[in-house]
């Protein structure tokens, strides 16, 4: 049942709940997760290829304790969000605000996996990877949803490092240690977050503004959104290089890294020069920037599991 708080806006009555299986999983954010997995796993076989060893179960318990702590992140903050799921068509299909989930057994259901992940990790590697797992789920949940998301445009650059923080932990629970080269894996997608959600507001701008969520686009205008955007690009795409300074990244990953790099950039530039509300142009770069960072982590991936396994 959804009834309206004192604001006027529609929240999730938690006295009743038809929730199965399917529903309790959706509040994890599968498709989040399966990002975290990947830049995850990419961290990892980057960490083994260059010195650690890690017992293959202990690895694989280790992922899994680094997708649930992303899943239970994920449902703690449709916890926090219900008010504002309930008003954006791009969430209001989540379990809480179709009423399917009550919000107490969400906030129960987020903050039980949030213990076990951190446990298990600790148990399955060690207390370095545990602890940046730890950090990694309260600022997702406490510094980006409670306080950034609602009271700054900023939020997406600066809560964006949670997203990021999933290669550095894998890194750390195969090998006890944060390199540089795991903080540059962490620095791509940091730096990658910004254009790629602020492309989504541009052409969900009605769904924040609704919501009241003050989105860059909504605050700033949308000339000064496309304007940080090409920026944030170009510094994305020379970061994106930076793994083969660093010889993280071979030839194959130069040039894979180089020609999605400008195909981005390119991107940018038509969303900095597109017309006002148009809404084509942010959303091709939107799917594109989705593209740009699989291509770059798989790239990464696949160098290191050649040079293992050659």
């Amino acid at each position: 049942m959804v009834n309206r708080d004192n604001t006027g806006t529609s929240v999730v009555d938690d006295k009743s709940s038809f929730a199965g299986p399917r529903d309790y999983f959706a509040l994890l954010k599968p498709r989040v997760m399966s990002l975290v997995i990947f830049t995850a796993l990419v961290g990892m076989i980057a960490a083994v290829a260059n010195g650690a060893s890690v017992h293959p179960g202990l690895a694989a318990a280790s992922l899994l304790a680094i997708a649930v702590g992303a899943g239970a992140s994920g449902a703690l903050n449709m916890w926090w969000d219900a008010d504002i799921d309930a008003v954006m068509s791009r969430t209001i299909a989540r379990p809480i605000p179709q009423g399917l989930v009550p919000r107490s057994e969400a906030a129960g259901f987020g903050a039980l996996l949030s213990a076990l992940s951190i446990a298990l990790l600790a148990l399955a590697s060690n207390y370095v990877a545990a602890g940046l797992l730890a950090f990694t789920i309260f600022f997702y949940v406490v510094i980006y949803s409670m306080w950034l998301k609602r009271s700054t445009p900023q939020n997406i650059v600066i809560g964006g490092a949670a997203g990021a923080l999933p290669p550095v932990v894998a890194w750390a629970a195969a090998s006890g240690t944060a390199p540089l080269d795991a903080w540059i894996l962490f620095l791509i997608i940091f730096l990658w977050t910004p254009p790629h959600f602020w492309a989504l507001a541009l052409y969900r701008e009605g769904d924040y503004a609704r919501a009241g969520v003050p989105m860059m686009p909504n605050v700033a205008g949308e000339l000064s959104t496309k304007k940080q955007i090409f920026g944030y690009s170009i510094i994305l795409v020379v970061a994106g290089i930076a793994p083969y300074a660093t010889g993280l990244g071979g030839t194959a990953y130069l040039a894979i890294s180089s020609a999605f790099g400008a195909g981005f950039l390119l991107l940018a530039w038509r969303v900095f020069k597109s017309q006002p509300k148009s809404k084509e142009a942010p959303k091709q770069l939107f799917a594109f920037s989705i593209l740009y960072l699989f291509a770059l982590f798989a790239a990464l991936l696949a160098e290191d599991l050649y040079a293992l396994y050659a």
